[in-house]
């Protein structure tokens, strides 16, 4: 029995082995299953949580069979997870920024608030469009060509606007003055030609022209544009600048510049 004893072990413990590397096996296509019937991105925040979790579970079975497999062989197992126990425990304060941003991603998961390729403004400096959704940031590219990351757990308690929900369209409004006297129906006909011929203009929202006020020297008028999405505002704003400075003077509309009366009497 001495001979075959050590036998008896070496088959137990590949028995085990083989049971592990088989249940592993099968909850990694359960996991590719999941992800794929669910449309989600590979690599994206929401199909790491999924594998995640599917990982937590592996590891719970095996530190399970390795306890069981350690009982049957005698072994003080139940002492070894006690001492592992505390050592994660541990492990969890010295990590507990790691583990901040790991909650601040579950937090947005389950919150939403954004996705990728949306075009956000977080506080008051950073804004962009997110890239990519990571386990331990954001990276968000800004309109300056430049790859900010930011922690998950600086984004859960951050507030974030999102200029690309609930949809992508996104209006801005251009201010112009015309001089008194000009036509106000002819200023309104241009400038919703111009908001429609405009290549960042969203075609199945039309643009409105409002009379806002009378000036000290204009008439004042606004231009509300919807484009096709926020990252284009500043290059929409600039190319319909353009465009209406140039349809005003073929249509001999003036812009009017502040000017001031001086009326001077002298005593003679």
């Amino acid at each position: 029995s001495d001979i075959y004893f050590p036998v008896a072990i070496s088959f137990t413990v590949m028995g085990y082995i083989g049971a592990i590397w088989f249940l592993g096996c099968v909850l990694n296509r359960i996991a590719n299953t999941v992800i794929k019937a669910g449309g989600f991105i590979t690599g994206n925040v929401d199909a790491q949580i999924i594998r995640i979790g599917f990982d937590l579970i592996t590891a719970g079975i095996i530190l399970a069979a390795i306890v069981h497999l350690g009982s049957r062989l005698g072994l003080p197992t139940y002492s070894l997870v006690g001492g592992l126990g505390i050592s994660g425990i541990a492990i969890a304060l010295a990590g507990r920024e790691a583990l901040s941003n790991l909650i601040g991603t579950v937090v947005i998961l389950l919150d939403h608030p954004f996705k990728v390729d949306d075009f956000v403004i977080l506080g008051e400096k950073t804004q962009g469009t997110v890239m990519e959704i990571g386990l331990r940031s954001t990276r968000i590219l800004t309109l300056d060509g430049l790859l900010v990351s930011v922690p998950n757990a600086t984004l859960a308690n951050m507030e974030i606007i999102n200029q690309s929900a609930p949809s992508s369209e996104t209006r801005i409004t251009i201010t112009v003055g015309v001089a008194y006297g000009s036509v106000v129906s002819e200023v309104e006909k241009t400038l919703l030609e111009i908001a429609r011929s405009s290549q960042y203009a969203a075609p199945n929202l039309d643009p409105v022209v409002r009379f806002d006020s009378f000036g000290d020297s204009s008439l004042n008028f606004a231009l509300l544009i919807w484009i096709k999405r926020p990252e284009l505002k500043k290059i929409a704003v600039s190319e319909i600048n353009y465009s209406i400075y140039e349809e005003f003077q073929k249509k001999g509309i003036e812009i009017p510049f502040p000017q001031r009366d001086v009326h001077v009497f002298s005593e003679n």
